[in-house]
């Protein structure tokens, strides 16, 4: 077993502890009626964009997501929530650096041996949910769980939807499939993001993600018979059908949008294996990006 399906497989029990844990990190996470900016790189960024929506639409207050290195300097928060696995990524740490005299800070990172620590005003470290591979899986969605719970918005089912999604065989022909596209509505439009990345990373597939309204706006012509259309969360009325009338396998299982990440993440593990690919060293990556500084041009060579 690789690295990344030991801990995917993991995270029904990580969600359990992150959803039990969130009392006690109630005062390093936004309360309600601050203005909040949710940062992160790479499927941080794409968790960010999740829990933003979901933090707006439930009215804790106006949430705004950015990559890292796409903030707005000249915006004003009340406070900024960085996620970050490893505590190491440049553009993270840069931020957090800019900002942190005027605006208070929170890292959600998995380990606290690393500048993180020193970097943001507070930090949530959910070192049981680290990992090995350089594909995340557990980290990711550990986080926003945390976050949901924090919310108000996770239960005991978003658990169970995940065993489900973990115990369930995937849709007969779906690893055959040679594009796929993904889909999300609001909070799940992020995950959808998510799905996408983790099909690209661990098996080099050629994958789209889309907000599930604007696949009808050009992007169904490339819909066709070696396409899967995965839809995240509550499909918009009619779509299901049009997606079939091109001869595409529609997907979506009516699970917790979460738990529908999961079952991405095993397509994705199994796709890399049909295509003798190794999941836990995906092609040009790291666990986490580290840029040199730059050279001062007044320096001599």
């Amino acid at each position: 077993m690789t690295h990344v399906e030991d801990e995917l497989n993991s995270q029904p029990e990580c969600w359990v502890r992150a959803a039990g844990d969130a009392d006690e990190h109630k005062a390093a996470l936004p309360a309600a009626g601050e203005r909040v900016a949710i940062v992160g790189c790479g499927t941080s960024y794409f968790m960010a964009q999740s829990a933003a929506v979901l933090r707006e639409r439930s009215g804790q207050g106006e949430t705004d997501a950015f990559a890292a290195s796409e903030f707005p300097d000249g915006r004003a928060y009340d406070r900024v929530v960085a996620l970050t696995r490893s505590g190491t990524t440049t553009e993270v740490l840069d931020l957090l650096g800019r900002i942190r005299r005027r605006t208070r800070t929170t890292a959600i990172t998995a380990d606290p041996r690393t500048p993180v620590m020193q970097s943001a005003d507070d930090v949530v470290v959910l070192d049981f949910a680290d990992e090995q591979s350089v594909v995340q899986t557990r980290f990711a969605t550990t986080a926003l769980t945390l976050l949901r719970a924090h919310l108000g918005l996770h239960s005991d089912a978003v658990v169970a939807d995940a065993r489900t999604a973990l115990e369930t065989p995937l849709p007969e022909g779906l690893v055959d499939r040679t594009q796929f596209t993904f889909l999300g509505r609001g909070w799940t439009v992020g995950l959808a993001h998510e799905a996408g990345l983790k099909m690209r990373e661990a098996a080099l597939a050629w994958t789209e993600s889309y907000p599930a309204m604007e696949y009808r706006h050009g992007p169904i012509s490339i819909t066709s018979r070696s396409t899967a259309t995965w839809m995240l969360g509550e499909a918009p009325e009619g779509l299901a059908r049009q997606v079939r009338e091109t001869g595409a396998m529609w997907v979506a299982d009516g699970l917790d949008p979460l738990a529908e990440l999961v079952r991405v993440q095993r397509l994705a593990v199994a796709v890399a294996a049909a295509r003798g690919l190794d999941p836990d060293r995906p092609r040009h990556l790291t666990r986490s990006v580290v840029l040199a500084p730059a050279a001062d041009p007044g320096a001599r060579r």
